[in-house]
């Protein structure tokens, strides 16, 4: 899918947003993607997830034996991913703070598995979603996500297959440009970490 045919989905569905919102990672953005409008339309996300699997073939990353995913914003997307490839979900969560794996799932020491998120903007809850997987002792060979807000600048440390890159400005809240500090702020996001 082209960048245009993922944010048409967005648009579709009422998802690409237009205001002040302060994201998940505490930052300050005129533009929200609420991917969970998109994901209350299982064909829609199917169409989105499918579009990642085969991009997540096409990069070399499929031999893998799970999709682990970060909660909450990741659990939908992981699945419908790991459907399309034909493998098990599974998914971390925190707990006092910290991603842990719970429910019953399993990785092993030495098992290869990729990451699938829904949208990145700094990388962080992958990167805490990895560290918890590295703590089990499997591998993370790579991470993939529906959209890459940062276009490819996020840092996660492992390769990033992200179906579409947007860039999308983001401010600290003490260096907002003056027509955003002039608009009230939004917090959309599920994170109360910031």
């Amino acid at each position: 899918m082209t960048r245009d045919e993922v944010l048409d989905v967005f648009r579709q569905c009422g998802a690409l947003l237009e205001g002040h919102f302060i994201l998940s990672s505490g930052l300050r953005s005129p533009v929200f993607l609420q991917k969970a409008k998109v994901f209350m339309h299982p064909p829609l996300a199917e169409t989105l997830c499918r579009a990642l699997a085969d991009k997540i073939r096409q990069s070399g990353y499929a031999n893998v034996s799970k999709v682990v995913s970060p909660a909450v914003g990741g659990i939908i997307p992981g699945y419908e991913t790991a459907r399309h490839l034909g493998l098990p979900a599974i998914y971390t969560e925190r707990v006092d703070g910290t991603f842990q794996v719970r429910r019953g799932f399993e990785l092993s020491p030495g098992e290869k598995v990729i990451v699938v998120e829904d949208i990145v903007s700094t990388g962080l809850s992958i990167r805490e979603c990895i560290e918890c997987i590295r703590r089990t002792g499997a591998e993370v060979v790579a991470a993939a996500c529906l959209v890459d807000r940062s276009d490819g600048e996020a840092e996660i440390g492992v390769p990033l297959v992200a179906l579409t890159g947007f860039k999308v400005p983001a401010y600290p809240a003490d260096a907002l440009p003056p027509e955003l500090a002039a608009l009230p702020a939004v917090k959309p996001g599920s994170r109360g970490l910031a």
